[in-house]
């Protein structure tokens, strides 16, 4: 535009004008995929979301207004996330939906609290095309006649229209100033969500790829407001250039916790993206999650106290993992096996909430157990008789795991030397030795 190229112009002109200028044909598939996004994005204000295509997502608010406070605020929030998306939006409020439709192509927007016949009374001739079939033959007729606002036409004998075969134009009019019905069939979004966005040019900055994500990540959060849900991880596949041969790398983001909060999946994309090594520049990005589960809202306090002050373990965890990796951070868990050395294991972090608590807990031993054992039994001289307090408890399991792993032991809580409280044993099968397996304190 800088250049002087106009829409409208054909392209040996705009090519004459800039040689440089870079054509790209147009993509009505991606046209399409991206108003299935913005379709699955405004089920975040309301339930009762429909596709006019190839450009209009009409959404029924009349129930909903009180929770936005009105037209106004509604029409503000709806403007700024739509932004956030990518796309820039022609809002229009009105009674019906092909109303609704023709005010947002054609109408100026300030002038919502007047009649709707009004409203429509002043747009042009060419809107009666727009979301029907009325076609050019029908245009041409009235503009011949002289006529140029739908309120010229409005005012026509019906007759008159039908003979000359113009049956479509009074059609389109009654359903727009709400004469007939006008039904729609409701959209529902995709079970799985899936989004792809080009960049601009490719790119190997972390920022940008970052900005990018910010992008795919508010469609995301539509989707999962629409279904009151949250996911615990996504995916996010990176393209590289064509010409790169490189193939497309995927980067699982674990969130730590059921959750549809977009600053914490930003958080953790960050942390993800700022240590991939990246073989070639990103040409797009594409971001997928599926298996939604229902999320209640969080309940906010009556009266803020420290408990708003309080660390996400969840967010800590999936933090951890994201900069130094999934098999840095582990955490323990009780195994039922009665030698001590294999009374737990190595687990994954498990996800906070009432879906992962264990319903059996394991029953505690009869007797206590150090918080410090050793890795190994270290083998120690016979203790005094007065220096074991407690004991002795005689553990004997193992025979399934075979001969060598088969343990025969008497424990005792023994202090030592120096004041500490340990954890011994004897061995009950020959030579009987005596051993050092942990310390309580």
């Amino acid at each position: 535009m800088a250049c002087g190229v106009e829409p409208g112009l054909g392209r040996a002109s705009a090519l004459a004008i800039a040689p440089e200028l870079c054509l790209v044909d147009r993509a009505p598939s991606l046209e399409h995929a991206a108003l299935i996004d913005i379709a699955s994005w405004a089920g975040r204000f309301t339930p009762a979301v429909s596709l006019d295509p190839p450009n209009t997502v009409l959404l029924e608010v009349e129930a909903c207004l009180r929770l936005f406070g009105g037209l106004a605020p509604l029409g503000r929030q709806i403007t700024r996330q739509i932004e956030e998306l990518g796309f820039h939006a022609r809002l229009a409020f009105a009674q019906t939906a092909l109303a609704a439709r023709w005010l947002a192509r054609f109408g100026t927007g300030d002038d919502v609290g007047k009649p709707l016949a009004e409203r429509l009374d002043r747009l042009p001739l060419r809107a009666l095309a727009e979301g029907t079939p009325v076609g050019s033959d029908n245009l041409d007729l009235l503009t011949g006649t002289g006529h140029a606002t739908l309120g010229e036409v409005r005012r026509l004998p019906r007759h008159g229209l039908a003979r000359r075969h113009a049956q479509a134009v009074t059609d389109a009019i009654d359903r727009a100033y709400g004469h007939v019905p006008d039904p729609r069939s409701w959209f529902s979004p995709p079970e799985r969500y899936l989004s792809r966005l080009p960049l601009p040019t490719p790119s190997g900055q972390a920022d940008t790829l970052l900005f990018a994500t910010r992008r795919l990540l508010a469609g995301l959060a539509g989707w999962l407001d629409a279904r009151q849900a949250g996911v615990e991880r996504f995916t996010l596949v990176l393209e590289f250039e064509r010409n790169s041969q490189v193939p497309e790398t995927s980067v699982e983001i674990v969130l730590g916790v059921l959750s549809r909060d977009m600053v914490r999946c930003q958080l953790l994309a960050r942390e993800h993206l700022n240590r991939l090594p990246l073989p070639a520049a990103v040409d797009a990005l594409r971001l997928a999650a599926d298996l939604p589960c229902p999320l209640a809202p969080s309940a906010g306090e009556l009266f803020e106290g420290d408990d708003e002050h309080r660390g996400d373990a969840g967010l800590l965890v999936a933090t951890l993992r994201a900069r130094l990796g999934d098999q840095a951070v582990r955490c323990l868990t009780p195994h039922p096996d009665h030698r001590p050395e294999k009374a737990w294991r190595w687990i994954e972090p498990p996800v906070p909430g009432p879906v992962h608590t264990r319903s059996t807990p394991i029953p505690l031993p009869p007797s206590p157990r150090p918080l410090w054992l050793l890795p190994e039994p270290r083998a120690i001289p016979a203790p005094q008789p007065w220096s074991l307090l407690a004991g002795p408890e005689r553990i004997e399991s193992g025979w399934w795991d075979g001969p060598e792993a088969t343990v025969g032991r008497d424990y005792f809580v023994a202090r030592t030397q120096d004041g500490c409280l340990a954890w011994v044993f004897r061995e009950r099968g020959a030579p009987h030795g005596w051993y050092l397996h942990g310390y309580f304190a």
